[in-house]
């Protein structure tokens, strides 16, 4: 009862009014690193249908299909959507000083984190998704390979 009306009060007056920006300032990094990670799968399944246009090899195909199931796995292509998070380290360092936020470092990583979880989501809903047509007509498996594809980006 003694802490809790200075404690409103100085949430009230020294930090709600700033939660706004402060929202939209991280917000920019984080749905940019989010967006990345939707564009890079969109990329790699366009790949994976222009080769499969290309060979019309369903051996080739299914290796593909695995390949893209370590796609969450592999830093390198994922690397482009963890940067776009680390600008959060400059964001970050303002509000350290102004709100006493630590752990910067721990905040950047469980949004890497969950880009990778988000990933690893997409890959494996597209895997379950395309399974059962892989025995599918080949004249139909780049089409259904792109309607998946569409079906897991929503």
């Amino acid at each position: 009862a003694t802490v809790s009306e200075p404690a409103q009060k100085c949430c009230t007056e020294n930090i709600q009014p700033f939660l706004t920006s402060i929202l939209e300032e991280l917000m920019g990094p984080v749905s940019s690193g989010f967006m990345e990670v939707r564009l890079l799968f969109d990329r790699e399944v366009n790949e994976i249908i222009q080769d499969f246009q290309k060979t019309n090899d369903m051996t080739k195909l299914k290796e593909n299909v695995d390949q893209l199931m370590n796609l969450p796995f592999n830093s390198v292509k994922m690397e482009p959507c963890y940067l776009k998070v680390n600008l959060l380290q400059e964001l970050l360092q303002d509000l350290k000083s102004r709100f006493k936020v630590y752990h910067i470092d721990f905040v950047i990583q469980r949004t890497q984190n969950y880009m990778q979880e988000l990933m690893e989501n997409a890959v494996y809903t597209f895997e379950q998704l395309f399974s059962p047509s892989h025995r599918a007509d080949s004249a139909k498996v780049a089409t259904t390979i792109e309607k998946v594809k569409l079906r897991v980006l929503k």
